[in-house]
């Protein structure tokens, strides 16, 4: 087994570029440059279907099912390129502890938050191959960077933009997580249609579990001060904060008593 993944990891490498931390440079420009149009494309033309605005499709998966695959990539590449790849920046604590932040991240959202759906509509197997796709990119990215050539001196933890950017991660991980509580139990056993969320962020934003997670990932931006991490932090609130906005719009017209005060994603703003 061991020779066998030492075979794998080593035809990885091989098909890497010589420059590859230029590469991921690369990777993280082609993501910002990408969340342009994806924003404008999910304000103004299409909303991606899942969720409230699935559509019927004969090519589908179970909402779990999806999921947990979908989201997969995030967690096990990173700990793949760990363990069995030449992770030289890893005997550092400052690395350690950022690539532990996302992989924690991930592992809450691939294993733990999966379980927790209840029903659910089925993913179009479309959402869940770009979805796929992106975190398999996602994870390569940041976690060859962090474990490979981010390089921080040994008192990184202890300066202010670390300690700035760990806090806001660690607040925006509750937030979200507390949305996600809120959102599950909406629903008594046996019930079914749409109620209005109350409590924590609710009753600020309509899409508080998405302004948990972009303040997450902004947060890890200023904790990491990379070119990576930023270029996730822009995407994350290109693609979620318009759906945020969907939902804000959805609510106002579903429900005459939807409070009038509730923002969109930001509070007191947008």
């Amino acid at each position: 087994m061991a020779e066998i993944l030492g075979t794998v990891t080593d035809f990885f490498y091989n098909m890497l570029p010589s420059d590859e931390e230029a590469f991921l440079d690369k990777l993280a420009y082609v993501m910002l440059g990408l969340s342009v149009p994806v924003f404008f494309i999910t304000v103004f033309f299409k909303v991606a279907e899942y969720g409230r605005y699935t559509v019927k499709s004969s090519w589908a998966l179970p909402a779990r099912t999806a999921w947990l695959f979908q989201e997969l990539p995030s967690f096990a590449v990173p700990v793949l390129l760990v363990l069995f790849g030449r992770a030289v920046r890893m005997t550092q604590l400052p690395n350690q502890v950022l690539l532990a932040m996302f992989v924690a991240h991930y592992f809450q959202r691939t294993f733990i938050f999966s379980l927790l759906i209840r029903g659910g509509k089925q993913t179009p197997f479309h959402i869940f191959r770009d979805a796929f796709v992106f975190c398999t990119y996602n994870g390569y990215l940041q976690g060859r960077y962090l474990a490979e050539f981010a390089h921080y001196p040994d008192t990184w933890l202890s300066e202010p933009r670390c300690i700035v950017g760990v806090a806001m991660f660690l607040v925006g991980m509750a937030i979200n997580l507390h949305a996600d509580h809120v959102l599950r139990n909406l629903r008594k056993p046996g019930e079914t249609g749409y109620k209005i969320p109350q409590g924590g962020m609710f009753n600020y934003v309509s899409g508080a579990n998405f302004f948990g997670e972009i303040v997450e990932w902004a947060g890890f931006a200023v904790a990491c001060w990379s070119l990576p991490a930023a270029a996730f932090a822009v995407f994350t609130a290109s693609n979620i904060g318009p759906r945020a906005y969907r939902h804000h719009k959805w609510y106002l017209q579903k429900f005459d008593n939807y409070p009038r005060n509730r923002r969109a994603v930001i509070p007191f703003l947008i």
